[in-house]
């Protein structure tokens, strides 16, 4: 196999983006959250979950073997996910970057807490994307970048990858 991911097929990179999704969550779950105690904040939850939405769409668009318009599809599906995922670690980022409010209180409960209080869905979704405090520290880095950062990256690569993997001119 040609060591050159730009020139694999379809399949075989939509595998790799399906591998790399999944193992940022894992690393976020078992490595952070479980070894290192970071408890995740709202945001980091639903970042975690635009991972999980990009990798399944990765994995199905690898496993189904679409013709042009069906690797479109997902293409597009994987970049919704990731522009999702992007608008979140931008809010993640500008709070982290601004000074918390102290009349906004604090991130308020974590994400667990939100669920297992058993609220409404919806006002657990709208509780979380309105926390502040816990969401604006960053506890991890790695080379100077908080985690928002990071993950904005993936987002950005792995969204374009998508693109370009179900976009381009095929000879094959």
């Amino acid at each position: 196999m040609n060591p050159n991911p730009f020139a694999w097929s379809y399949r075989a990179q939509f595998a790799l983006g399906a591998l790399i999704c999944f193992g940022l969550v894992a690393y976020a779950y078992f490595i952070l959250e479980r070894q290192q105690g970071i408890v995740p904040c709202p945001k980091c939850m639903f970042q975690r979950g635009a991972f999980v939405g990009m990798g399944v769409f990765f994995l199905v668009g690898a496993l189904h073997r679409p013709g042009t318009i069906g690797r479109r599809v997902y293409a597009l599906l994987v970049a919704l996910f990731a522009v999702v995922g992007g608008v979140i670690a931008v809010q993640h980022l500008w709070m982290q970057m601004n000074p918390p409010d102290p009349l906004m209180g604090g991130c308020g409960m974590d994400f667990y807490t939100l669920f297992d209080n058993r609220f409404p869905l919806a006002q657990a979704i709208r509780k979380a994307f309105m926390a502040s405090g816990d969401c604006s520290e960053s506890s991890w880095r790695l080379l100077g970048i908080t985690m928002p950062g990071w993950t904005l990256i993936c987002y950005v690569l792995l969204g374009t990858g998508a693109l370009w993997a179900g976009f381009r001119r095929r000879t094959v």
